[in-house]
């Protein structure tokens, strides 16, 4: 992928609702001069007709397929260890990668979908903010999906990012694989928004993250929002305990701070590859010749925070990623803070 590629779809699906507010009218508009399939469906909850022979092949055309809907109302779900609450903006992302969390929780066919009343879903933010006040509230705008691929068709990033510049007792934080950063560098986003890169080692990317930009992109990219004066950070994840793996996790960190400004003291939060036996089942399905590790019996079983089971690695292991990872992370970047090792 190119720096500037977010996302194309071949299909758009309209959920009913989503046609009453003037976002999702213009983007009926729009893409019905585009050559595409353009449809109106009753709940973006409820997608069917997907084309595709067997799963996988629905799993692909799922990707490629953006529905415009309407959240509903409800309370923020909670979001630990990254911020206080969830800020669903959109659901799923455009990219592929075969170890992905949201496997358990979207299923085989994980349409990509946004959300045209961002106005209303940051009035009820706001007041969340107003009841809690004065302790700050930290808000995850990418606990559901990945919301920079869809920021040329939302804008919801950039909404966001303006809304809480001017929150006194809120932050914002969301992450991203994506490179597409451009419109978003000249905001007056008053420090209020922290822009974090998911990244990991070339081999993990090359081999399990299908359909997103490569290391070097993303870093380069990092570099602009730094310089644009964001709080930076970086979510190395999911860490791959393997062969070498010590290495090849060095070299990464090598990378970063070749890349990024020398000025650059950015957060850090590492994850430990984890599955769950859902998530393991629907990856057989669409991505049938993964290499994935995903041995029950050499990891150990834990309970999460959404009362699902997941695997992880034993305690041993955990222990010896955390205590490397933490002593390069502070040999490369001695001013960084790391959030927290799970």
């Amino acid at each position: 992928m190119t720096n500037n590629t977010c996302f194309a779809p071949q299909r758009v699906l309209f959920e009913e609702r989503a046609l009453d507010y003037p976002l999702g009218r213009s983007l009926w508009e729009r893409f019905r001069k585009e050559d595409k399939e353009v449809r109106v469906i009753g709940s973006h909850n409820r997608v069917t007709g997907l084309p595709g022979k067997d799963p996988a092949e629905k799993f692909k055309e799922a990707k490629r397929t953006l529905v415009v809907g309407v959240k509903k109302d409800g309370e923020f779900a909670k979001c630990r260890p990254s911020a206080d609450f969830q800020l669903v903006l959109s659901t799923s992302c455009p990219g592929m990668c075969e170890y992905c969390y949201l496997h358990t929780t979207l299923g085989r066919q994980p349409v990509v979908r946004l959300y045209v009343n961002v106005e209303e879903i940051l009035e009820r933010a706001e007041k969340v903010i107003k009841e809690r006040a004065p302790e700050e509230t930290v808000f995850e705008g990418a606990a559901t999906s990945d919301p920079l691929p869809l920021e040329p068709y939302s804008g919801a990033l950039a909404q966001a990012i303006t809304f809480f510049a001017k929150q006194e007792h809120a932050r914002f934080r969301f992450v991203t694989k994506f490179t597409c950063v451009d419109s978003l560098l000249d905001l007056k986003h008053q420090g209020k928004t922290e822009f974090r890169f998911s990244v990991n080692t070339p081999e993990i990317i090359n081999r399990f993250e299908h359909g997103t930009p490569r290391l070097t992109a993303r870093l380069q990219a990092a570099a602009k929002v730094f310089q644009a004066g964001y709080k930076l950070g970086f979510l190395v994840a999911p860490i791959f305990l393997y062969d070498g793996w010590q290495k090849s996790y060095e070299e990464l960190l090598l990378e970063m701070k070749d890349t990024l400004p020398a000025k650059a003291a950015p957060s850090f939060e590492l994850i430990t590859h984890r599955f769950t036996a859902r998530g393991k089942q629907n990856i057989a399905a669409i991505f049938p010749s993964s290499e994935l590790p995903l041995s029950e019996e050499e990891r150990r079983f834990k309970y999460g925070q959404f009362g699902y089971g997941k695997y992880v690695y034993t305690k041993e292991q955990y222990q010896e990623a955390e205590r490397y990872l933490s002593e390069k992370i502070n040999v490369y970047f001695p001013s960084a803070e790391i959030l927290y090792f799970v």
